[in-house]
């Protein structure tokens, strides 16, 4: 690309190494008010959203992503960029060339020579954005920590998500998927410590993901509540760390909410189990990210019809919990 480009990247190197502040921000920028859709910062993302930091190239979850949805504000939610504005540009980090309408405020960064972006909703780091380099017809480049953005995949007008994990991904996602409403299920590893894990490195246990499901419904036909119910029937929320013969913390029950409306249920769900004799041990936590299970473990009980699970319903809410 040319001694141009060499002497943008090697300003974003020292950027990484040396992640800088500015002393004069004001306190929007200082402390953002979070929404309660959004879980907590980790330490990481504080020190590039909050501080001003920088990732490594080619280690954020995004610098090699293209599917089709839209990215938004990793602390406040806001919608940023469409992934029809993302390109290859090759960096080590995300790129595009066009943010939605009043999404993303620029100002000049504290080395006096790039223009920092950060989100106009919030406040929040994004990082930089330069132009002149004749990437694309629009001749502009915002280059963006994967920390600073959440990525929502596109879905039919007014779908919502929901992620469960309830042991053997396979079986969780076979049932649910049978249920009028349910538009997509998506078997996946969410709830643990590194980016993009395979299959076998979660089989470790030492990862900390959970084998989980993401679904993608129609609230006008099935809703949260309902698809939660049927998750907490379709397994058995009392077994701690493990799912019939699958031992390990990968196979917890868990509910992964993705805003405060979803916790409550959670919460008012769980209650009812355990009034009604069950010794409830499922997880809630706030949603992180969520990666795609390997290709060949979506569907995986529709490709095989003959293989077991362990999943079958039970009716836990009409039905007290058996003594033994």
């Amino acid at each position: 690309m040319g001694r141009t480009w060499y002497m943008v990247s090697a300003l974003a190197a020292v950027t990484m190494i040396a992640p800088g502040g500015c002393d004069n921000r004001d306190a929007a920028d200082r402390e953002p008010e979070m929404s309660d859709k959004m879980p907590p910062l980790s330490e990481a993302e504080e020190r590039i959203i909050a501080h001003k930091g920088t990732e490594r190239p080619f280690t954020g979850r995004y610098w090699d992503f293209f599917e089709s949805g839209t990215y938004v504000c990793r602390q406040c939610g806001t919608a940023l960029y469409a992934s029809q504005s993302k390109f290859r540009s090759q960096c080590g980090w995300p790129s595009f060339d066009d943010e939605l309408p009043g999404a993303v405020r620029r100002q000049r960064d504290a080395d006096g020579v790039r223009t920092e972006i950060l989100c106009a909703a919030c406040g929040a780091h994004l990082g930089h954005v330069f132009e002149g380099e004749s990437l694309t017809p629009k001749d502009v480049r915002h280059c963006v920590n994967s920390a600073s953005l959440v990525f929502r995949p596109a879905g039919p007008a007014n779908s919502q998500q929901a992620i469960f994990a309830g042991g053997c991904f396979w079986g969780v996602e076979h049932l649910l998927a049978r249920t009028a409403g349910v538009i997509d299920v998506q078997a996946g590893y969410t709830g643990g410590r590194m980016p993009r894990p395979t299959y076998e490195q979660v089989c470790t246990g030492r990862t900390g993901h959970a084998e989980a499901v993401r679904v993608t419904f129609d609230p006008a036909r099935v809703s949260y509540e309902q698809l939660a119910r049927l998750f907490f029937e379709i397994h058995d929320p009392t077994q701690l760390d493990r799912q019939g013969p699958d031992v390990g913390s990968q196979y917890r029950s868990a509910v992964f909410y993705l805003d405060e409306q979803q916790k409550l249920i959670a919460q008012k769900l769980i209650a009812e189990l355990r009034a009604n004799g069950y010794d409830v041990v499922t997880q809630l936590a706030a949603a992180g990210e969520f990666f795609p299970a390997e290709d060949y473990h979506q569907d995986y009980l529709a490709k095989h019809p003959g293989r077991p699970t362990c999943h079958r319903r039970t009716a836990r809410f009409d039905e007290p919990a058996r003594s033994e």
